[in-house]
């Protein structure tokens, strides 16, 4: 089995006049059905909590509030999950209930 990490796409707009009480319930059935192939995950603060942290070319870094990226679609939350295959983990990450979409990758083994 591998693993995966499944980035769950939002447009923070749209998602902030939902009402949570629908989501939550949309998770939670999908939470249900795939929870032995869930290995973890969380949802994630508003973008617009996040601080951002570049190399600045001269051996320092430069700190600032907010995404890398300003965008309309933000990063809102992530599964950790266990699949045969990559198939298998697009399969599953097809029922996240994510608004906008999501993004599957391959989590890197350590050698």
């Amino acid at each position: 089995m591998s693993k995966y990490l499944v980035l769950i796409f939002q447009d923070e707009v749209t998602t902030k006049e939902v009402a949570g009480e629908t989501i939550s319930a949309d998770y939670q059935a999908f939470m249900q059905r795939r929870g032995g192939s869930l290995l973890g995950g969380a949802a994630l603060e508003p973008a617009e909590t996040a601080t951002s942290i570049r190399r600045d070319g001269s051996g320092g870094f430069s700190v600032t509030d907010g995404p890398f990226a300003e965008s309309k679609e933000t990063l809102g939350g992530y599964y950790l999950i266990e699949a045969a295959d990559l198939d298998e983990a697009l399969e599953i990450a097809k029922e996240v209930p994510a608004g906008v979409g999501v993004e599957v990758r391959p989590v890197r083994v350590a050698s």
